[in-house]
């Protein structure tokens, strides 16, 4: 169960990174420029990131652009706790579901032009 959550709500590492930041930092509610710096990102990918976490549920962003940790519902925050429980067990397994997940259409796509014996 947790690694289909993973699969299907985080688009990179940095996703999970963010959202792991952000819920431990629950006690208040983040700039996009806050959490470039805090996290050393890229204004990119942090706000690819937001928007992938806006929409799988996992956070809250305010009318004035600030981001919090906020599950739409006590399901997805069981499997953010599952997901984090798991990741510091196993933080190499978890970045395997992640790029996996996310290399499935590169896959298919190198698939179609690839040569060989059928």
């Amino acid at each position: 169960m947790v690694s289909n959550f993973i699969r299907s709500s985080f688009r990179s590492v940095w996703s999970l990174e963010l959202l792991l930041y952000l819920k431990r930092e629950s006690d208040r509610a983040w700039s996009a420029e806050e959490l470039v710096a805090a996290l050393r990102g890229s204004d990119l990918i942090v706000a690819q990131s937001l928007e992938y976490l806006l929409a799988a549920g996992l956070i809250r962003i305010d009318h004035d652009g600030f981001t919090r940790y906020q599950p739409a519902s006590v399901h997805l925050e069981s499997l953010v706790n599952e997901t984090e429980a798991f990741y510091a067990r196993s933080p190499d397994a978890v970045r395997r579901i992640i790029i996996r997940a996310g290399h499935g259409g590169l896959s298919a796509f190198a698939d179609a032009f690839r040569i060989g014996k059928d």
